[in-house]
């Protein structure tokens, strides 16, 4: 199974470990097109500090992203399952696991990234500031920027089985699953029952507890139909709508309540 999350917009500090090895992260298929996002935001976060803001998006309040980005290349590099934090990854809570959880964690969780593409939980990299979103100066827009390496690197990584995709549109542009890997993808979104509606906190949390759950029972289901019942089994109430034809995914709504 292989689970694709979105970054979380907050990250923790990136800590005194030793810095970032490009060539050490996983998927190195994708390495030049991380080295190309990367001399850019370098580039633009040691320059104008009010261009790179607004290329950035980011308020006034967030000054201080913009020179942690600077040193990207020199600062302290941690797991990437520390760095992210936030609502769906505080749900998810991977320093609690026990070690058969972490080891399926280590696994089978993607992580989308502006800046480095994707990465495993157990990449180290440092804190940065770059969503999907952005659009730099030379490279253009993110989104555009990873779809080749992409697609030529994650069929393999996606491997025989599952693929379950949690991911934002935003980061969902970065790769579309297609054909026969489609065909064992589900593309899942949490509801508010009451309203129909998709409530940010409701959505992250809950996804974060999905993969929380899948991860501590070992489940296994070896692709969408599978899911759908071992979600049930899990307490989950969920609602499936199979591909009407050939090389499209799986629709599953999980529908909630409320989220303690």
């Amino acid at each position: 199974m292989l689970v694709l999350l979105p970054p979380s917009e907050g990250k923790a500090s990136s800590g005194r470990g030793a810095p970032l090895k490009p060539e050490a992260l996983s998927l190195p298929g994708l390495t030049s097109a991380r080295e190309a996002v990367l001399t850019e935001l370098v580039e633009l976060c040691t320059g104008d500090e009010d261009k790179a803001r607004e290329v950035l998006g980011l308020s006034e309040g967030l000054r201080g992203e913009v020179a942690k980005n600077a040193e990207l290349r020199t600062a302290g590099a941690r797991p990437a399952g520390e760095i992210y934090t936030g609502v769906l990854y505080d749900a998810l809570g991977l320093a609690s696991l026990d070690a058969s959880a972490k080891r399926r964690a280590a696994r089978s969780l993607l992580v989308f990234s502006g800046l480095w593409g994707a990465v495993r939980v157990t990449d180290r990299i440092p804190s940065y500031r770059c969503s999907m979103g952005v659009k730099l100066p030379g490279l253009g827009a993110l989104g555009a920027h990873w779809r080749t390496p992409m697609a030529s690197v994650l069929p393999e990584v996606a491997g025989d089985g599952l693929v379950l995709d949690l991911r934002s549109a935003a980061y969902a542009a970065a790769w579309k699953p297609k054909g026969e890997v489609a065909g064992r993808t589900a593309s899942v979104r949490v509801l508010h029952a009451p309203t129909r509606k998709v409530v940010s906190h409701f959505n992250k949390a809950t996804k974060g507890r999905i993969v929380r759950s899948l991860l501590t029972t070992g489940a296994a289901p070896k692709g969408p139909a599978e899911l759908v019942e071992a979600l049930r089994d899990l307490g989950y109430v969920v609602e499936a709508e199979a591909p009407a034809k050939a090389g499209q995914a799986w629709s599953l709504d999980v529908l909630v309540t409320e989220v303690h």
